[in-house]
């Protein structure tokens, strides 16, 4: 069973959030103050979210990657990927993670049947990360990627690029895809919260690249459908390989193939619609059938395009803990 939009798109990615909650408060995803949490009766328990996930992996979605917030913070976390893990007919369960908690978790996210990590890394320099995350650690992410090595995972880290706060950095990314199999995405600023002035933030791609280009020799790799938005290239004798996601200066919602529900139940086609379906009431009614129609309601909604550029913003700001990133 295939999922086809009114644009023609096969959607077969599914990003499920399981908290709102999360260990930083990154100055892109969040406003100053934070943002109210939801109380523990408005988040779907595990039981309601595998449900979701069996629906969805029935209509024909085939990659689950579970995002929070920050899902391991979550307890019981590990269980409830296990079973994610062991749905007939899923392809893929991957997982994102902002690493403070991985050291001592990675080795069962493995054996749960987590298969990729993506893990959010916006910079090397332990002053910069403090000032993006507002006080993280970067030595306990450094030590949480090491031991994600350890235990086999393929790994893709993702940097958000902000002009003036982390632009400088490109190189020293970049080189860590020299001697590891590492992935490392540059994934351009993007307006959520709606911060003054957040268009001089934006690097474009190409510029990102270009920088790189004067250090590096890189080729294009083929684009693989399955990974997403990411145009990737590999360094002359690289052992990882390196992309950019640019959803400002380079719309790629011609290939998006996800939608996306929240803790809360919500369901979305796109990131940055401000509509969407609570599955919650269907939910209730223990209709598997029903869910299923629903899932395939929010593909036939989905948009054409998102609405990033400056001149046509529509969407209210939120944030990216909130939604699922």
């Amino acid at each position: 069973m295939e999922l086809i939009d009114p644009f023609g798109r096969k959607i077969n990615y599914l990003r499920l959030s399981v908290t709102d909650r999360c260990s930083m408060r990154c100055i892109y995803c969040m406003p100053p103050g934070g943002v109210p949490l939801l109380s523990h009766n408005d988040i779907l328990s595990y039981e309601e979210l595998h449900t979701i996930a069996r629906a969805a992996v029935a209509v024909g979605i085939e990659k689950i990657r579970v995002t929070g917030g920050e899902p391991l913070v979550r307890k019981g976390i590990v269980p409830f990927l296990a079973g994610l893990a062991a749905i007939p007919g899923l392809r893929q369960l991957v997982l994102t993670t902002n690493g403070l908690l991985l050291e001592s978790m990675a080795e069962s996210l493995r054996q749960a049947g987590v298969q990729r990590l993506n893990i959010s890394l916006d910079s090397l320099r332990p002053e910069t990360f403090a000032a993006i995350t507002r006080g993280a650690d970067l030595h306990r992410v450094m030590a949480g990627i090491a031991a994600a090595e350890r235990a086999g995972f393929p790994l893709k880290i993702n940097m958000v690029v902000m002009r003036g706060i982390n632009d400088g950095e490109f190189l020293d990314f970049a080189a860590m895809t020299l001697d590891r199999p590492l992935t490392v995405r540059f994934i351009e600023y993007m307006p959520a919260i709606r911060a003054r002035n957040w268009e001089a933030l934006i690097v474009p791609g190409e510029t990102i690249l270009e920088r790189i280009g004067r250090r590096f020799n890189f080729t294009p790799l083929a684009r693989d459908r399955a990974t997403g938005p990411a145009r990737t290239f590999r360094i002359d004798g690289a052992a990882g390989n390196i992309g950019v996601i640019t959803p400002v200066s380079g719309h790629f919602c011609g290939e998006c193939n996800r939608i996306r529900v929240t803790a809360s139940g919500r369901a979305r086609g796109c990131l940055f619609a401000d509509t969407g379906m609570d599955l919650r009431p269907v939910l209730a009614g223990r209709s598997e059938a029903g869910l299923m129609e629903a899932l395939r309601t929010i593909v036939a909604g989905k948009p054409g395009r998102h609405s990033l550029a400056a001149e046509d913003q529509h969407h209210a700001p939120f944030a990216m803990s909130a939604i699922g990133g």
